[in-house]
């Protein structure tokens, strides 16, 4: 009241005069001042961030400064420019105010804009691209598991062969376990040493060497995923990782034919080795594995996408509509209680009273008994349980010598050499051999064939 009117007397009584509104101030950005209503100059610099400031006109008028940042204030006959406080309020407004624009669309990877010609096949770099090879010597190493020796000591020879024909050396050492790639005053590619630093990690993940060698080749890359530090409970990273692999490695196995990419996982790393487009393909299915998105929804995208690439006219256009979109679905499990409170069936009838103290003394007959008979029967108790609290503790401590119960020593009874000769048949068959001339038929046989001379006989 007291900051829009004024108080006048009036025949001796007080009475309340309303002030003339104010002038209304533009906030309009060249609002120009004279000579005589400029600030002054020494109020001209810039407000510090995070003070609260005014800064006055000869008109009188206070305007407080922006919090948010330095704000210079304008020179002497120039155009006046306000900072005050309602600068981000109104920023919001004039936001508010606007139509709605349409969201951006997604950026899309330029890669899978681009398209090689089909046969189209990079020429290989010889050594009249580089005739005069490398200036410095460059190598790399690397560690391997302890049981991978046995495999790489076996493999090496045909390691350093396929190194050699890129003049790269390769040395084991079984001592300190590492793998170790140089390159030579011969090598000329000088991305040569890059492959050969890929085929001894692949080496040491455990990817076979019929395998990791083909990473020599030009259009074969390779890409070791790591997956330990993805999934913080032990249980559900073995679950997820074997959700990969699939039963009996069918999921594995279907990956592998669709992006021609061999995969090999093994502990807390996914190996894939083979074309880049099917290197990108690998490594969205293994993380997207890994935030609980089963394979088998990528698959399907997959498939779909390698029958849509075998349509010329479909291939330069967008495939958003052909692709299946799954809703994320969270089905949790209610948590059940630890205890259940099981509903008991419905009464009309009250629960019988419970016996008071008295009510059972009176059953047991210790209601009669007299306080010095009823304390030594108490004092009888406490001794009984005291005795049969003893007696558990000495059998507990008697325990630890009571020898163990040994099993009783059977020997094994050993099969015997010895066996009954029987004497009669023997020499029955030393008799039959008497009567039998060196080299002589059996008597039956002889017998068979005079029966069929007989018969040829006859019929003659």
């Amino acid at each position: 009241m007291g900051a829009m009117s004024d108080v006048k007397e009036e025949g001796g009584k007080k009475v309340l005069a309303a002030r003339p509104p104010a002038k209304p101030i533009s906030r309009t950005r060249g609002c120009c001042l004279s000579a005589d209503t400029a600030p002054d100059p020494a109020a001209q610099r810039a407000v510090p961030p995070g003070s609260v400031t005014t800064t006055a006109c000869n008109l009188g008028l206070q305007f407080p400064a922006c919090r948010a940042a330095p704000v210079p204030l304008p020179a002497p006959g120039g155009s006046c420019v306000r900072a005050v406080s309602m600068a981000a309020p109104e920023a919001a407004e004039e936001k508010a105010r606007r139509p709605g624009k349409k969201k951006a669309a997604k950026a899309v990877d330029e890669s899978e804009l681009l398209t090689v010609p089909d046969g189209w096949k990079e020429p290989a770099f010889t050594k009249e691209d580089n005739p005069r090879g490398l200036l410095e010597e460059s190598s790399f190493a690397t560690l391997f598991p302890k049981y991978r020796e046995a495999y790489l000591k076996e493999c090496w020879p045909l390691v350093q062969k396929a190194l050699s024909e890129h003049y790269v050396n390769a040395t084991l050492d079984l001592i300190e376990g590492s793998m170790t790639v140089t390159t030579t005053k011969k090598t000329f590619d000088p991305y040569a040493i890059i492959r050969a630093r890929d085929l001894i990690k692949l080496l040491a993940r455990s990817v076979p060497f019929e395998q990791a060698v083909r990473i020599l080749q030009d259009d074969v890359a390779c890409d070791i995923i790591k997956i330990g530090s993805l999934v913080r409970n032990r249980e559900s990273f073995v679950k997820r990782r074997g959700r990969l692999l699939g039963p009996k490695g069918s999921t594995l196995k279907a990956l592998e034919l669709l992006t021609n990419c061999y995969i090999m996982v093994q502990g807390n790393t996914v190996s894939a080795l083979g074309p880049f487009s099917g290197l990108k393909e690998v490594r969205k299915v293994v993380l997207d594995t890994m935030k609980n998105i089963h394979p088998i929804y990528n698959i399907k995208t997959l498939m779909i996408k390698r029958e849509l690439s075998k349509d010329p006219e479909l291939r330069t256009q967008n495939w958003e509509r052909f692709l299946p979109k799954f809703k994320r679905k969270n089905l949790k499990k209610r948590k059940e209680p630890k205890k259940k409170n099981i509903k008991k069936e419905y009464t009309p009838f009250p629960p019988p009273q419970p016996e008071s103290q008295i009510d059972k003394e009176l059953a047991s007959g210790e209601y009669f008994l007299k306080e010095s008979q009823k304390k030594r029967k108490r004092v009888e108790e406490i001794k009984a349980k005291q005795a049969d609290a003893v007696k558990k503790r000495q059998e507990e401590r008697n325990k630890a010598f009571i020898p163990p119960k040994e099993k009783p020593v059977v020997k094994a009874k050993r099969a015997s050499t010895e066996k009954k000769i029987d004497i009669e048949a023997i020499k029955e068959k030393v008799k039959n051999a008497k009567k039998k001339k060196l080299g002589a038929l059996p008597m039956e046989e002889v017998k068979l064939k005079m029966a069929a001379d007989e018969k040829k006989k006859k019929k003659k």
